[in-house]
């Protein structure tokens, strides 16, 4: 896809950090959200916002410690920071009801908030982004509170003497895009990682994202209240799901049954971000579902 336009870029403040969004413009029309996932960055929307710009007021945020977004001071990356950002940045935007697609650690973001504010919500997109898969919920209830703890505090301790990594030249960087994210065209690997790197004083490059995105937080909604907010979910939910993913569908483990009003598709020949495996049919389905 060749980009005939441009978002301009805009911040807002939230929890006295200085977050960061791409407006695509066409104020008239009905508000968008597409927001990232973990370790990604706004610019991951652009294909999907290019196309969608005509008929939507588009807005991609990045997630805080991410893309320009500023970096938490005390790592705070947990569920309630990143939800607590969203719904400033629904607040500062000053609309009633949003639509919102989101990706990963951004759908898990973003249904929460939708749980939390039902009447704000018109229809919610979530690319794998339920958060742990029941499997996986099950190996940690396995695992005792306090090795978790230490566990976390090791990690810590790491991530505050872990710098960026840097790579000698964009072209080193590239190839660790491409290396990490094999089912991408050349065309999406330079896309991405123009826009997920920084260019330091020395000529290196590195990862814009937080060092301590690493650690995963120890603290996290109740398992109970988390599916409590799904069944508070009233708009029209559509799970997206690649065939090739690591996540487990959740028409198959049971987590669907949580919502009152969502479905799922599944993507044949993707992975984990179905939206540039398969964009064609993943903008087909978009639309068909706004």
């Amino acid at each position: 896809m060749v980009f005939d336009a441009a978002p301009t870029s805009h911040r807002f403040t939230s929890q006295r950090l200085s977050l960061h969004y791409l407006d695509w413009g066409n104020h008239e029309s009905p508000p968008l959200i597409l927001q990232h996932g973990g370790r990604d960055h706004a610019h991951s929307w652009d294909w999907v916002a290019q196309d969608l710009r005509k008929d939507w007021h588009v807005i991609c945020p990045d997630l805080r410690g991410h893309g320009d977004a500023a970096w938490s001071p005390d790592g705070d990356y947990t569920m309630f920071a990143f939800v607590a950002d969203f719904a400033q940045l629904v607040e500062t935007l000053g609309y009633e009801q949003v639509t919102i697609g989101a990706h990963s650690l951004g759908g898990t973001i973003a249904t929460r908030y939708a749980g939390l504010y039902p009447d704000r919500v018109r229809r919610l997109l979530n690319i794998e982004g339920l958060g742990l898969t029941p499997r996986d919920l099950d190996r940690r209830s396995h695992r005792p509170y306090a090795d978790r703890l230490r566990r976390w505090i090791e990690d810590r301790r790491k991530a505050a003497g872990r710098l960026p990594r840097r790579y000698a030249s964009f072209d080193d960087a590239l190839d660790r895009m491409r290396a990490a994210n094999a089912t991408l065209s050349a065309a999406q690997v330079h896309h991405l990682t123009t826009h997920a790197v920084t260019h330091n004083d020395d000529g290196s490059y590195s990862w814009k994202f937080d060092p301590y995105l690493y650690v995963w937080p120890l603290a996290d909604f109740p398992d109970a209240d988390i599916m409590a907010l799904w069944a508070a979910v009233t708009c029209p939910v559509l799970l997206v799901y690649g065939a090739d993913s690591w996540a487990t569908n959740p028409a198959t483990d049971g987590r669907l049954a949580h919502f009152q009003n969502a479905r799922v598709v599944e993507y044949a020949g993707a992975g984990h971000w179905p939206h540039h495996d398969q964009l064609d049919r993943f903008l087909a389905d978009l639309k068909g579902f706004l």
